[in-house]
């Protein structure tokens, strides 16, 4: 499988549960939410430019899986240099793009997102604020972000997804350091 190559050294942040996984987890959302193949295929391809080779790889992907996959992969890309620029800008940027998506690139990018804050949700509850040392935001940075794209998948991709977001989202820690996960 195309993806698990290009994957096959990656593990997710500080689990070390292989990345396959979470590709497979959104390519399943998508599918699950009556996404198309086409759809699923870059659910398990939406990281590949991003995190294997950028360019380069965005052009194999659309040589094999055809240009409305690479384009929807290519949506859900918040850089495309190395090294990556900051944080915060690039973030910033991607979400004032976000809006501007197309629907089917939206659906990927929006399981991408539940799957991701699912994930951090989980592990602030078994390891607590341990867990936003792994994240370049940290935790007021990376609580931000997930409540801005939160709130601008509800208004651009409204439904059942975007709820489900916005729940696990909710159960973050505020900002601010607190005592308790």
């Amino acid at each position: 499988m195309y993806a698990s190559d290009l994957h096959r050294t990656q593990v997710r942040k500080g689990s070390g549960t292989p990345y396959i996984a979470h590709l497979l987890s959104v390519s399943s959302r998508v599918l699950s939410a009556g996404g198309s193949e086409v759809q699923a295929i870059a659910g398990l391809l939406h990281d590949a430019a991003e995190d294997q080779g950028g360019q380069a790889t965005l052009d194999d992907v659309r040589k094999r899986f055809g240009s409305d996959v690479a384009q929807i992969v290519a949506d859900c890309t918040d850089s495309w240099v190395e090294p990556k620029p900051a944080w915060r800008p690039r973030k910033e940027a991607y979400l004032s793009l976000l809006p501007k998506k197309p629907t089917s690139s939206l659906l990927v990018s929006l399981a991408d997102k539940i799957d991701n804050a699912e994930a951090i949700l989980n592990d602030y509850r078994n390891i607590g604020d341990d867990l936003w040392g792994r994240f370049t935001g940290g935790r007021e940075g990376t609580i931000w972000y997930y409540r801005e794209i939160s709130s601008i998948f509800n208004t651009v991709f409204p439904g059942a997804l975007a709820r489900q977001l916005a729940m696990t989202v909710s159960c973050f820690p505020s900002g601010q350091t607190d005592a308790s996960p």
